[in-house]
This record gives structure tokens, C-alpha cells and sequence, in this order.
């Protein structure tokens, strides 16, 4: 049995700031958008506590309070939201063609928002104690350590607002870093170091996770391997977080767009479609996009940008 197909001239695909953004520009367009959320609705916001740097919220704002009025937004101009997962893409010709769980799409033009996952290390052990003391997102799962000990492992932003998190929830926390110099924001490791101060985390410099240990019950420590002369140390905890970084979700897009890295290639430059990829009438917005800067705000501005530069190439390839 086939699925319906849908049609829209400019399709959204991703939750996230760039996705709701471009949404309401398009809307504003009388463009008729079609968003499809995708599993994660809302993107990594939703995972997020404080948001202390948006934009004329002084007192900052719990992320996803800020999704939802995103999403209140972009409702507010009539975007048709579809909760849909695609699967499989089909960019050779227009009208641009994208299969789901749900339906099938077709569209005239494309902006990809589909932002970025959390990466892991890629260890047996860890994936065998997934969901079961490894987590991926301490905002998520924090709560089930509440006076436990816990570990963080990276030395970036997302590692280091992990370990303040889960410090205001576990007995401890180990920060668990290769080097000793941290990447973060200045204003986050002044943060991170009044805690250190205060007895609530522990820095493991020079260390890397070797082995995730546990039994039955789930995790019961970490085996840590020094990065100067490679000896091993077993700490005694219950959760162990991994915060190193993240990949672009462009799976469905490999063979079909320029892609670098994993990370869609976009013109840029100051000829106009800043935001088109390797193939005209598909845009791309947000972390899909950007791994320097990969924050909420440049990502509703590439948003912004991707519906604008979607009007302007329908403008001048109408059907």
C-alpha cells in the first residue's frame, strides 16, 4: 500500500532553531511551508537547562521553553508541522522527492535543518551499558544519580555545562579530560573551577576513558588510561556521561549534496544563496552546516537566511 504524497514549495526538514526560523520567514513569504520535524522535535535545545545568551531574555530561559515558542511561532504564520522521520531522499530532480515513516513529500525547494547528534566514543563497553549508566545527556538522565557519583568525559562547552549540571544533582563529579586545558567558554571554566574550589567535581586531567565497567546492576566505575604514561586507574561510580562533541545528522544526504566531513557544504560568500548547497533549490541552515560556531542564535539566523534565499530562487525558477 502506498503512502500519500504531500506537496509543498518550500520544505523544512529539522525542529531546531534554524528549522522553526526558516519556517516563519517562509510563512511570512506566503511560501506555504511544510515542516517535518523529525525524531528529535525541538532539536538539542530540548536537552538543555539555562539558556543565559538569547537574546533580550535577561534572565535567561530554560531551552525547551524557548523551543516551544519557536514552535508557537511558526504555528502563528499557519506552517503546516508534520511529526515525521525521513528516510530516504531523492535530489536528482525537482520536484525534490523525500520518503518517511508517514508519507511521501515532494517539494520545489529544500532547507535542511537537521542539525547535529551527540558522538560517542565508540567503545564495546560503552555501548553495552548504553541506557543503563552511559548517557549521552545529563539534562536527560541526571536525575537518576541524585546523590551518586558521577563522570563527565570531554574538555568542549557541551562536557564542561554537563559536569555543572549533574554537580547540582550527584555527590561528585569526575570531569574527565585528555588534556588541562579546557576548550570552553572563559566564563564557563570560571564556573567550573568554583566548583572544583567547593569539593562538588574533581578534575581527571591527562586521562582518557579506557573501559566502562559493570555488572548486571549496570555501570559501577570507569577505567581511566593516563595520557602521559599510560597507567590505569579504576574510579568507583554510577554514571558516566560522554560529552565529546557532536556529528551532523546528513546520513540520508550522503552521494546526493557536496558534503565535508559529514557537514553540508554551502556556498556562502557574498554572491546571494549563502545558505544552497551543491544542488540548487536545496538550502541548508544550523549545526547540518556549522561546526565552528553551533549556536542557537547563528542558527536561526542561517535560518533566516535559507527561507529568504528558498524565496528568491523560486522566484526566478517558477514552474
Amino acid at each position: 500500500m502506498s503512502t500519500p504524497t504531500q506537496h509543498a514549495q518550500v520544505l523544512i526538514l529539522g525542529s531546531g532553531p534554524a528549522g522553526y526560523t526558516a519556517a516563519v520567514y517562509a510563512a511570512r513569504a506566503n511560501l506555504k511551508p511544510l515542516l517535518i520535524t523529525g525524531m528529535a522535535q525541538g532539536g538539542q535545545l530540548m536537552t538543555t537547562t539555562e539558556v543565559d545568551n538569547w537574546p533580550a531574555d535577561v534572565n535567561g530561559v530554560q531551552g525547551p521553553e524557548l523551543m516551544q515558542r519557536f514552535l508557537e511561532h511558526a504555528e502563528r504564520f499557519n506552517t503546516q508541522i508534520v511529526f515525521d522521520h525521513i528516510h530516504t531522499v531523492k535530489l536528482d530532480q525537482r520536484p525534490f522527492t523525500l520518503i518517511g515513516d508517514s508519507a511521501t513529500y515532494t517539494c520545489d525547494s529544500l532547507i535542511i535543518a537537521t542539525g547535529a547528534s551527540a558522538k560517542y566514543l565508540g567503545l564495546p563497553s560503552e555501548t553495552a551499558f548504553m541506557g543503563r549508566g552511559v548517557s549521552g545527556c545529563a539534562t536527560c538522565d541526571g536525575f537518576f544519580y541524585r546523590e551518586q557519583l558521577c563522570c563527565v568525559v570531554g574538555g568542549g562547552n557541551t562536557a564542561v555545562e554537563e559536569a555543572l549540571y549533574l554537580s547540582n544533582i550527584a555527590s561528585k563529579v569526575y570531569l574527565i579530560h585528555r588534556r588541562d586545558k579546557f576548550k570552553a567558554e572563559p566564563i564557563l571554566v570560571d564556573k567550573l573551577m568554583d566548583k572544583v574550589a567547593a569539593g562538588k567535581i574533581v578534575l581527571k586531567t591527562f586521562q582518557t576513558l579506557e573501559e566502562v565497567l559493570g555488572d548486571g546492576t549496570g555501570v559501577t566505575g570507569v577505567r581511566l588510561k593516563s595520557t602521559v604514561d599510560g597507567s590505569l586507574e579504576d574510579v568507583e561510580l554510577k554514571g558516566c556521561f560522554i560529552a565529546i562533541g557532536h556529528s551532523p545528522n546528513t546520513d540520508i544526504f550522503q552521494g546526493q549534496l557536496e558534503l565535508e566531513n559529514g557537514y553540508i557544504v554551502t556556498q556562502g560568500g557574498l554572491k546571494g544563496f549563502a545558505t544552497q548547497t551543491s544542488v540548487p533549490g536545496v538550502f541548508a541552515a544550523g549545526d547540518v552546516q556549522d561546526h565552528v560556531y553551533r549556536q542557537a542564535i547563528t542558527s536561526a539566523g542561517t535560518g533566516c537566511m535559507a527561507a529568504l534565499d528558498a524565496q528568491r530562487f523560486l522566484e526566478q525558477n517558477q514552474a
